[in-house]
């Protein structure tokens, strides 16, 4: 992805958007009875809180000046078990509050993922994998701090807030007076807090995307870093990106060492202030004792819930900013879907239709143009052309991997577009010459979570295409483990695998797409052998640029421009000598040295 791309990326939005709130608030509604029993913590704790502060007033005015001992200890008693219920109720609400942005984040996270696997596979050619794993990640992750520190807590403090208030003006209405004379101080300090570090928020999410985005490419391409000696380099370009990103974290601690320290300070203005005129008061007899200390506990417990606040503030922009994002994913619809009425297809004989088809992926510019051909049952039959001649895209539109823009595609005469996708897929099996292989064991990635597929099926489908001999050595045999994406594997063994996994599946229709381009000779004999038992009865799809693992096919198609020019066996393209001819005679002589092309034009004349 793009610097540029990232810039979009992370730029924020408003700190507060009552449409997107609203729309997070509905993740709470499966737990509204945990919310409710959240907030009733809260308030309970908050009250708990003022009372204590009361019996402190009580034990100092009432028992401490009276000498009233055993008053004094059952005030004390009170206040110890006041704090022992408030440490039970807090570890309940926060335990609470974290299990609901748990609860929240899985949700979310799953809703996410099953909707990208709807998506098609036109969404995933032009979004970053990188962008949709932030999603699912880094996004979510912020909107979890939200739910378990934010929308639970913040009603708390406001709630704490609104208690001090009143127990402030209930206790001294003229201290309480004081104590708000300084809130234009702490109104400013908080303003400019939250605009600095809104600005210096907005830089690290920034760099820490450039970041990533560096981290991501070169580690991805290191074999190439290595290969030019570019390690040192690239370790400078690495230096100042995260030099710049250790600038701007360093900006943001100015700002928080700045802003607490500042409330600190305005808070002991205000109680050197109260101190000062209720020393006054109290030397008037006006206010006693307990009345100050008691007022004192509130204007300490007053500033915390502002502290808080300001907290809030940062996650609240933190996942405003998220949330817009992971929408924007989740409101993009999936382009291919059943129809209301799609049916399931049973008894798949295996002929295939394409009649008069067009298909660009971008508007107007089109890659099929009135493509028609038919594949009858059984039939074993390779699609050749040169590249971009639309041949795989032949394949992305018979699995509804796109939309065809014009014409039909059919299967036993139903037209794709009216069966379950599920269901059709099912009936197909594919083999594509750039492998994925998962984390896990040979046995998982030739089932992939198909419990159906037993250990002797997988075991079946590994001999049939000969990757038993590799599997002679493993000691765990089908269960020996396979690093990411098979990284001790050869681009051989992890194309057989690919073709056992198909086989495994044991579709009425197979599909190979150069799945032999790769492969050495030795291994190549391997799959001719296993195809020659395997694809009898069975319907079958080759495209391949090596044409020699071609010749034995019932029918070639030879496409040019997104249309079919030639149809017919190895031996009458040949006599043809049109594109066929050429595609095998530039392959031929290409291959062999000089002294035998007569020997190779001789051939193709015959």
């Amino acid at each position: 992805m793009s610097a540029e791309n990232y810039h979009q990326e992370e730029a924020l939005g408003k700190a507060y958007d009552a449409r997107l709130m609203k729309r997070l608030l509905t993740y709470l509604h499966p737990y509204k009875k945990q919310v409710a029993l959240g907030v009733t913590l809260l308030l309970l704790a908050s009250a708990l809180q003022i009372a204590m502060v009361f019996l402190l007033k009580v034990g100092i005015d009432k028992y401490i000046a009276s000498q009233d001992g055993p008053g004094l200890a059952l005030i004390a008693g009170a206040f110890a078990a006041a704090i022992l219920v408030g440490f039970f109720i807090e570890y309940a609400q926060l335990y609470l509050t974290t299990w609901l942005g748990q609860r929240v984040q899985d949700d979310l996270r799953m809703q996410i993922f099953r909707h990208v696997q709807n998506l098609h596979m036109g969404y995933f050619d032009r979004t970053p994998v990188g962008r949709i794993v932030t999603r699912l990640t880094n996004d979510v992750n912020a909107l979890n701090e939200m739910f378990s520190s934010g929308v639970v807590t913040v009603i708390g403090d406001i709630f704490m807030l609104s208690l001090i208030v009143s127990a402030m003006l209930y206790l001294n209405w003229t201290l309480a007076l004081i104590t708000f004379a300084a809130l234009p101080l702490l109104v400013g300090a908080t303003l400019i807090f939250r605009a600095k570090v809104r600005d210096v928020y907005r830089i690290v999410r920034t760099k820490l995307a450039q970041l990533n985005a560096f981290m991501q490419e070169h580690i991805t391409g290191m074999t190439i870093v290595q290969l030019f000696n570019r390690e040192m380099p690239t370790f400078t370009k690495f230096d100042g990106i995260n030099h710049d990103l250790r600038s701007a974290h360093f900006r943001s601690i100015y700002y928080y060492a700045f802003f607490f320290p500042a409330v600190e300070i305005i808070g002991a203005i205000s109680a050197g202030l109260l101190l000062y005129y209720g020393g006054l008061k109290i030397y008037q007899s006006a206010l006693t004792f307990g009345g100050l200390v008691a007022f004192l506990q509130l204007v300490e417990k007053f500033y915390r819930p502002i502290r808080d606040l300001s907290e809030k503030y940062n996650i609240l922009q933190a996942s405003m900013a998220s949330s817009e994002r992971i929408f924007k994913l989740l409101d993009t619809p999936p382009a291919i879907t059943d129809q209301p009425e799609a049916m399931a297809l049973s008894n798949v004989k295996g002929k295939i239709d394409f009649e008069n088809v067009w298909f660009a992926y971008v508007e107007n510019e089109w890659v099929l143009r009135d493509l028609s051909f038919s594949v009858n049952p059984g039939e074993r039959v390779a699609i050749v052309g040169a590249t971009g001649a639309g041949k795989t895209t032949v394949i992305s539109l018979l699995f509804r991997f796109y939309e065809k823009q014009k014409g039909s595609i059919r299967i036993d005469g139903v037209d794709v577009a009216e069966v379950k996708i599920n269901d059709l897929r099912s009936h197909l099996g594919l083999v594509l010459q750039d492998v994925f292989l998962f984390t896990g064991d040979f046995a998982g990635n030739v089932r992939l979570r198909n419990n159906d597929i037993s250990d002797e099926a997988v075991r079946q489908a590994l001999h049939r295409v000969g990757y038993d001999r590799f599997l002679q050595k493993e000691e765990k045999r089908i269960h020996t483990e396979v690093k990411e994406r098979g990284a001790t594997l050869s681009t051989g063994q992890k194309q057989l695998l690919s073709f056992a996994r198909a086989l495994a599946f044991n579709p009425q229709i197979l599909i190979l797409d150069e799945a032999t381009s790769s492969i050495d000779t030795e291994t190549e004999q391997l799959i001719q052998k296993a195809l020659e038992e395997l694809l009898k009865g069975r319907t079958s799809i080759i495209i391949a640029h090596r044409l020699s693992t071609i010749e034995k096919a019932d029918k070639i198609i030879v496409l040019h421009h997104g249309q079919v020019r030639e149809i017919g066996r190895h031996a009458e393209l040949l006599k043809k000598r049109g594109i066929y001819f050429k595609l095998y005679e530039m392959q031929y002589k290409s291959q062999l040295p000089e002294s035998k092309t007569e020997t190779l034009e001789a051939r193709t004349a015959s």
